[in-house]
């Protein structure tokens, strides 16, 4: 389960994306898509062992007869963004992050032949943070070996939950023994930057067995949790029982238990960065951050979002296709659009306000009545120049973005 970009940076190959260098330029002349390197790169693996019923994000049932041109697709489009011809570099970045899907379901050789690819076709000398997500059960010893001898130095380990039955509800593969190994394997590989994916408002789930897994979560000591509410996203089994009255949302039992994840992660020296977010000092997430700061960033495979200056495109969200139109040299975009200053503005806004530092009052200065209307209810406050969320306001996060948009 990806919390990156799939949805999710520097100059752009116009080639790749199917536009021409005039194009790409814009009639304002050069946006920073044509003068500065990309420094934030997604790449979107797709396959998973099992559907979860949650999961929106684009996935496939693993086909092992398909994975391997699929890695030779995914090193061919990254080949599109590497120069310009005249010398420049596309392509320096500062984060890299292969996100689901399930990374680790592919095959060790498959891994090998991707991380390979990556370090042969990139310069890395200014590279932070190399992150994978992986799924419990899917990480082996040689593969953790593997990613950490190639430079991949942060790990996302999709646990969800420590409770078998939650886990058996959320159609996850592996139960919380396995977990706990694959975190002690990660660890025993080498990793010292481990993050763990936790969800809460599950259909049936108490207080106690949130704690529970905070708790156990906490015991654990990963460098990062990101802890997630459960929402019903369309195009899933889980929309549609919802649809069917079968599971519900309690807002006020979301609110409680997202009041606990903070007076237990806060207590335990976790800080709390961003709303779903709680990391060790400098343990930060520097790839997401990167999203929610507004920089350019490139997605490489089906589904993968890029946004570089003023322009947006999306690939093609089939693999069989994305592979088909790379391997033959055509572009993989399916979409592209045109943004404007405007839209730029309220997604900073709307991303900067979920982060500790909140967003410059000079975005807000439109909306001052707004503001101080929050202001008195104890949601917002200012803070060096910026308005932050106040404890109270973080559990009201989305209404209060929404009053801003």
């Amino acid at each position: 389960m990806s919390n990156s970009g799939n949805h999710n940076s520097g100059t752009v190959a116009p080639k790749a994306f199917g536009v021409s260098a005039a194009e790409s330029r814009g009639n304002a002349g050069d946006t920073p898509a044509t003068t500065r390197p990309i420094r934030h790169v997604y790449v979107h693996i797709p396959f998973c062992a099992r559907i979860c019923p949650y999961c929106a994000f684009y996935k496939e049932l693993l086909n092992r007869s398909q994975t391997g041109r699929f890695c030779e697709a995914i090193l061919r489009e990254l080949e599109s963004y590497r120069g310009t011809g005249d010398g420049r570099s596309l392509l320096l970045p500062l984060t890299i992050y292969f996100g689901g899907g399930t990374p680790t379901a592919l095959t060790i050789a498959q891994l090998e032949l991707l991380l390979r690819g990556f370090r042969e076709r990139l310069d890395l000398s200014s590279l932070e943070e190399w992150t994978i997500e992986a799924n419990p059960g899917s990480v082996s010893a040689r593969k953790a070996d593997l990613l950490k001898r190639f430079g991949v130095n942060r790990i996302s380990l999709g646990i969800q939950s420590w409770d078998d039955h939650l886990l058996r509800l959320l159609g996850r593969e592996h139960n919380a023994w396995q977990a706990e190994e694959s975190f002690h394997l990660l660890r025993s590989a080498g990793f010292t930057n481990i993050n763990v994916d936790l969800m809460f408002g599950l259909p049936g789930q108490t207080m106690e067995q949130w704690r529970l897994t905070l708790e156990k979560s906490i015991a654990l000591q990963p460098d990062h949790i990101s802890a997630y509410c459960l929402t019903y996203e369309e195009d899933t089994e889980f929309f549609l029982r919802h649809a069917r009255g079968e599971f519900w949302q309690d807002a006020d039992a979301d609110s409680e238990f997202f009041e606990i994840a903070m007076a237990m992660l806060e207590h335990a020296g976790y800080e709390h960065y961003e709303i779903s977010n709680y990391a060790r000092p400098a343990f930060s997430s520097v790839h997401n951050g990167a999203y929610w700061l507004g920089k350019d960033y490139l997605g490489i495979g089906p589904s993968a979002v890029s946004t570089v200056g003023m322009r947006r495109w999306q690939n093609v969200c089939d693999y069989r296709s994305y592979s088909d139109r790379v391997l033959s040299c055509q572009s993989a975009v399916a979409s592209i659009e045109d943004l404007t200053s405007e839209m730029k503005r309220t997604e900073r806004i709307a991303l900067s306000l979920r982060t500790r530092d909140g967003v410059s009052a000079s975005e807000l200065r439109h909306s001052e009545q707004q503001t101080n209307e929050f202001i008195a209810l104890g949601l917002l406050r200012e803070s060096d120049g910026n308005f932050v969320l106040t404890r109270k306001g973080k559990a009201l996060a989305d209404s209060v973005v929404e009053a801003f948009l």
